[in-house]
């Protein structure tokens, strides 16, 4: 039988006509976007011969219960498939606000909805296995995991391990911090990844408060203990920053008045500014309101070591290398790969990569049946020089060897689909039609007599790839993929008993879905004293108290179920009346 893999895409081209144009094109120049495979039954796992197991549903197995994961099990329709779930964590956090949970703005079990809370309100059931996956057997579709160790457990036994078939499999593990093997981060770092760093920090900044108040300390060991150096300066960092200094101004200096003049925090970047990814009005504001709230900004420092006193930083304009030191630290430099898909890639060929790779349909390249999402894998875009010859041949209705506007204009909109890249460079560039694509938009030419041939056509489109980007490792990216990847399996099952579809384009194109494409519908950076940075779609900036309120309620109406809005609303309502809480629990 012909495997699901390219069934899962079988229908979605039926209600996009305008997509016929560039369907040869597609199956030519992706790779083999139109691959058939045989599929294979449960082996190990179920004990079942396999004529019995044909006649089951296909296995559906989801490893990890992030912003990806979470999102691909809302979404998909549960009654086709047997999915099952293994995670090292029963739960879903709102990662966005970890670090109010550092500070106690929110608690920790007001971000958190247990996996078992969402998977049981859709119409299938949908298994779940706390445990931990440590391999993964693409060539026998098995993955090998062991029990996730309870918490303070002291058994060093070996864990018994365990390997789950699957039919189909979605990889969703996320990724860890990425230290860029400096020495000494691991050791005397902290990280803001999961509710258990949140927790850590919290205490550890109350710790520093404490010691600092103990009477055989001299002021110089209180300055160091009051120290607080964070690391990075993209939006987790920022925002960590923001929310202490909050936390110290508004709280802490209350409870602990004869050390107030001894705290410090050092926000470390080693660009040439915070919050690169952001409008530059954005960056702007938020490096004068750090330096008017007395937090000590030092942009283009590198850290090159950290002990378990100080910090070692190099100034990448002058090399000069000082050391600091410190009571805390808090890394946020970035994400870096697991080892469990450090050993997939290895496995799939792609060791020169530094994250997962897969087409632009969230398949992993090089496996069958085997699917990417989230932070532990990038989208590789097909380049448009790479299919020149063949745009320019389905182009060219009439074959005469060159092309005109309007042959061009009829097929721009397909490639944008297929090259997202065609798009990004004719915004960036303000280009305001197809004429000023194929020529010098300075030149005053009659757009109807434009004729070009194959290498005019090559040098009009040679600057397009420059535009290629990876897309950021945000929640909303992997939200929408989870979703994408989710309404690709619910349409999957419909597509089986006729897997060719209806439509045949000289007979060879077939492939129906389109492409992931990531709509971004903007980002918020909180930097302090109820004032928040929104950058929305449009190039829409807006700074302030009045973002601030967006703020509160884009994140309320984003959280995953009515309980945890409630939970993160009266904390802030408790907050904003009584206080953080600054107990070292």
């Amino acid at each position: 039988m012909r495997g699901g893999v390219v069934s899962l895409f079988e229908r979605a081209f039926q209600d996009y006509p305008s997509l016929s144009k560039l369907i040869v094109l597609f199956t030519v120049s992706g790779g083999g976007l139109v691959a058939y495979a045989e599929a294979k039954p449960h082996s190990s796992l179920s004990g079942v011969e396999s004529s019995q197991v044909d006649t089951k549903k296909k296995r559906v197995l989801v490893l990890g219960t992030g912003w990806a994961g979470t999102s691909f099990l809302k979404n998909v329709d549960s009654s086709l498939y047997d999915i099952q779930v293994i995670s090292p964590r029963n739960y879903f956090a709102f990662t966005p606000l970890l670090p109010s949970v550092t500070c106690g703005t929110v608690e920790p079990r007001s971000i958190v909805e247990p996996i078992r809370n969402i998977i049981k309100k859709k119409s299938g059931e949908i298994g779940f296995w706390e445990a931990e996956c440590f391999k993964i057997d693409a060539k026998n579709n098995k993955v090998h995991c062991q029990p996730t160790p309870s918490v303070g457990s002291t058994d060093l036994g070996v864990k018994e391990e365990f390997i789950v078939d699957y039919d189909y499999l979605v990889v969703a593990l996320g990724a860890r911090a990425n230290t860029f093997n400096t020495p000494g981060v691991v050791e005397n770092c902290h990280f803001l990844k999961e509710i258990e760093d949140a927790q850590n920090i919290r205490r550890s900044v109350i710790d520093c408060f404490e010691r600092a108040s103990l009477p055989n300390l001299s002021e110089e060991e209180k300055r160091k203990n009051l120290h607080f150096v964070v690391v990075g300066g993209g939006p987790t960092g920022v925002e960590f920053a923001a929310e202490l200094h909050d936390f110290i101004r508004e709280d802490l200096v209350k409870l602990y008045p004869a050390i107030k003049d001894l705290i410090k925090i050092t926000l470390l970047e080693a660009g040439d500014n915070i919050l690169n990814m952001f409008d530059k009005r954005i960056t702007t504001f938020a490096e004068d309101k750090f330096r008017r709230d007395g937090i000590n900004l030092k942009t283009g420092s590198m850290v090159v070591k950290v002990t378990d006193k100080e910090i070692s930083t190099k100034e990448r304009s002058t090399g000069e290398t000082s050391s600091i030191p410190y009571g805390m630290i808090v890394w946020s430099t970035g994400i870096g790969t697991r080892p469990v898909i450090m050993d997939f890639m290895h496995q799939t060929g792609q060791t020169n990569r530094r994250v997962l790779g897969t087409d632009e349909w969230l398949r992993v390249e090089g496996c069958d049946r085997v699917y990417a999402i989230g932070d532990c894998a990038t989208i590789n875009q097909r380049r448009v020089m790479e299919d020149i010859a063949v745009i320019f041949s389905k182009a060219d209705e009439d074959k005469s060897g060159t092309l005109t506007v309007k042959e061009f204009q009829d097929v721009l909109h397909d490639i944008c689909l297929r090259y997202p890249q065609m798009e990004l460079y004719l915004k960036n560039n303000r280009m305001k039609n197809i004429v000023d694509l194929l020529t010098d938009p300075k030149a005053n030419v009659n757009k109807e007599s434009i004729e070009l041939d194959i290498e005019a056509f090559k040098s009009s489109l040679s600057q397009v790839d420059s535009q290629m980007k990876n897309l950021p490792a945000t929640a909303q990216v992997a939200a929408q993929q989870g979703s994408y990847l989710a309404n690709c399996f619910n349409r999957m099952k419909e597509c089986e008993e006729n897997p060719e579809g209806p439509l045949r384009f000289r007979g060879i194109g077939r492939h129906r879905f389109l492409p992931f494409r990531y709509k971004h519908l903007g980002q918020f950076a909180p930097l302090g004293g109820e004032q928040t940075a929104a950058q929305l779609p449009g190039d829409w900036v807006s700074i302030g108290r009045s973002s601030q309120w967006l703020w509160y309620s884009v994140y309320a109406s984003k959280l995953v179920s009515w309980r945890t809005r409630a939970l993160v609303i009266s904390d802030w309502i408790r907050r904003s009346i009584f206080g953080r809480d600054s107990s070292g629990i």
